[in-house]
């Protein structure tokens, strides 16, 4: 079982955050490279267009479930911290009471 600070374990879910965040709002049109290129082929068809991948939606939903995967459990980790780590306060949960 690997360890890490807490203060490391709140930067590393920040960044996943981002990259959750990232691959979230890719669109199928955006994995996809237009090019057009004219060809006369008959007097009715004279253009082809075609869709050449970037990148496969596939693997786009693997990164995504990696990253969102990888978030949940570091965020587990550390709410497990927040409920069964006590911390010195001294008189800072007192409110205050005027003279």
């Amino acid at each position: 079982m690997a360890k890490a600070k807490l203060a490391e374990a709140l930067l590393r879910r920040k960044e996943l955050n981002e990259k959750v965040d990232q691959l979230k709002v890719i669109n199928a049109k955006d994995l996809y490279n237009v090019q057009v290129r004219r060809q006369p082929v008959s007097d009715s068809i004279d253009e082809v267009t075609a869709k050449v991948p970037r990148i496969s939606f596939n693997e786009v939903a693997a990164g995504y479930d990696y990253y969102a995967k990888q978030l949940r459990l570091i965020d587990a980790s550390i709410q497990q911290a927040n409920w069964t780590t006590e911390i010195d306060v001294k008189d800072t949960m007192k409110d205050f009471v005027p003279k």
